[in-house]
């Protein structure tokens, strides 16, 4: 790899730090800064004002969104852990202001997948977690320490996945759920739901999310109706789905719940006890 160890000194170009290789041909914004003992390849684009603190690893064809920061020993774009993966020239995408902490790793997606793996703005993925190829992570989502996800995971925005969270390959995890800690999650799990346990069971809706996020009373108190109609016991689902409905179809928070339980799935849908 050829190395670039620095950059002219116009301050609007930012610094690399002489430990640092960077590939001639990586695309560098304006203001970054690499710190020591850095790796960035040929086909790497970083956005202005991003920081690499030290001992980062960017490879592949990967974008790096503007404003981020990535934490020592974490690792974006390397190849995906997938044996029929042969090297073909699939992507990574970081959003912009998204934070990686440490010893994190982000694989780059697959030709038999999206072929892309992204995580989007305003993200915060903590320490020790992995972020597997061909998943995609809305905006604003949260990722605690040493939660893993398999491949092709979809996550909405505003979502919370707790420490030492396990997601299992395709599942759907809808906007601004919650997913509790030590949880193995093997099943989709619907928008603005919270889901705790190993395996892990949907447990009701995540309130304090919703409030987080400004909906009003009485919003909640639709959608928390909806719920119960849905996962009510006894019945036929179908037939607490098709009341639902035609209850509450026209609500906006429920009719996100309904669109989200009849797209497809490769996992099936999280239920309750």
């Amino acid at each position: 790899m050829d190395a670039m160890l620095t950059l002219p000194t116009d301050a609007t170009m930012g610094t690399i730090h002489p430990t640092s290789f960077v590939d001639h041909r990586a695309q560098i914004g304006a203001g970054v800064t690499i710190g020591p003992f850095c790796t960035v390849g040929a086909n790497v684009a970083i956005g202005d004002g991003t920081t690499l603190v030290s001992h980062v690893v960017v490879d592949g064809h990967t974008v790096i969104g503007a404003g981020v920061t990535l934490f020592p020993f974490c690792t974006v774009g390397l190849q995906p852990q997938d044996f029929k993966y042969k090297g073909e020239p699939t992507r990574c995408v970081i959003g912009d202001r998204t934070h990686i902490r440490e010893h994190c790793t982000i694989h780059r997606g697959t030709v038999t997948g999206r072929g892309i793996t992204a995580i989007g703005s305003d993200c915060l993925i903590m320490a020790v977690a992995h972020v597997a190829h061909d998943c995609a992570l809305g905006n604003n989502v949260i990722v605690a320490n040493n939660a893993v996800m398999g491949g092709h995971v979809s996550i909405g925005d505003f979502a919370v996945i707790g420490g030492a969270a396990a997601i299992h390959q395709f599942v759907r995890i809808g906007r601004a759920a919650m997913i509790g800690g030590v949880s193995g999650v093997e099943g989709d799990v619907i928008p603005f739901g919270s889901v705790i346990g190993n395996r892990a069971h949907l447990a009701g809706l995540n309130v304090v999310g919703l409030k987080r996020r400004g909906f009003d009373k009485a919003q909640i108190q639709r959608l928390y109706i909806a719920f119960r109609v849905l996962y009510r016991q006894g019945g036929v689902f179908a037939d607490r789905l098709a009341e639902a409905r035609e209850r509450f179809g026209t609500d906006p928070l429920v009719a996100e719940v309904l669109a989200f339980i009849d797209a497809d799935s490769h996992r099936g849908m999280m239920r309750t006890e």
